[in-house]
């Protein structure tokens, strides 16, 4: 276990290399700015009215990159609060020591700037992590968790998705669509290589939140996965287990969590799913 960015750095590579456009926005948020929290800001953007949801990126992106699609859909009966983390698109680029632990915090400092006392939280790939963290360090803020394509620990993934990670390079990454999106909206495009190297200088911390963790998650849990997205199944079919499923339902009460694996997807394409990923989480949120 090499890098504490390393599961969610495979959505880098991968955009990097096969993604030529972005998606594009089809509403603009009803507010926006930033909020000081934990010695830098973090910037929001807010969307509809109704049940709040909070909405949380895969590594290196900014909100339109990942959430550009389903934020119109979702914002039509919910709140939406959608976030940038530190040195991510608008969110300026900071120096300060980046860990699970302090990027959750900063989530629930931004609720508290928003007077969001609870919320369901929605995170993708590197954003997934960070929320399996928020669960485990601050589960009175959280109503229900959803994590898409992402495992709160190293080993969750292939032997093959962390030996492609290793040696990434910052010049990888240059003229990519996630440098494009990080030009569009920076405070600072000249941060963008230090911004980098931050993530990557991670490379020798240990990633594992804990197996006991994460059975002690008192919310319910929806994990959305591609069949082939880099995530070992079997390491997944233990990890729901953790949180209570994988029973014979038939025989006793439904488990509150949910497993859902989408047939025919990569760790990219299964986010380019809008309508499948809106219709699991209506269903889940409901």
């Amino acid at each position: 276990m090499k890098s504490l960015f390393k599961c969610s750095a495979l959505l880098v590579l991968a955009i990097a290399l096969t993604i030529s456009q972005l998606y594009g926005q089809k509403v603009k948020p009803s507010e926006s700015g930033y909020a000081p929290v934990n010695g830098i800001k973090v910037y929001y953007e807010v969307y509809g009215k109704g049940k709040p949801i909070v909405l949380l990126h895969g590594a290196f992106m900014t909100i339109d990159l990942n959430w550009g699609e389903l934020i119109p859909e979702l914002s039509k009966n919910r709140k939406v609060i959608a976030l940038e983390l530190q040195g991510h698109g608008h969110t300026p680029f900071s120096e300060r020591k980046l860990s699970h632990a302090t990027l959750a915090s900063d989530v629930t400092k931004v609720m508290d700037y928003l007077k969001i006392d609870k919320a369901d939280v929605a995170g993708y790939s590197f954003g997934g992590e960070v929320a399996y963290q928020l669960a485990i360090q601050s589960p009175e803020r959280l109503n229900k968790l959803v994590i898409i394509s992402s495992t709160y620990k190293t080993s969750g993934w292939l032997p093959e998705v962390n030996k492609a990670l290793e040696g990434m390079k910052p010049d990888l990454f240059t003229n990519s669509p996630l440098h494009t999106a990080y030009n569009a909206v920076a405070p600072d495009k000249t941060k963008w290589t230090k911004f980098l190297e931050q993530m990557m200088a991670s490379a020798g911390q240990p990633f594992d939140l804990g197996d006991g963790n994460i059975s002690k998650i008192p919310v319910p849990v929806l994990i959305i996965a591609g069949d082939n997205d880099g995530l070992d199944k079997t390491e997944l079919s233990k990890t729901y287990k953790l949180l209570g499923g994988d029973v014979f339902a038939d025989m006793g009460p439904m488990p509150k969590s949910q497993l859902a694996v989408a047939p025919g997807q990569t760790h990219v394409s299964l986010m380019m799913q809008t309508i499948l990923i809106l219709n699991y989480l209506n269903g889940f949120l409901k």
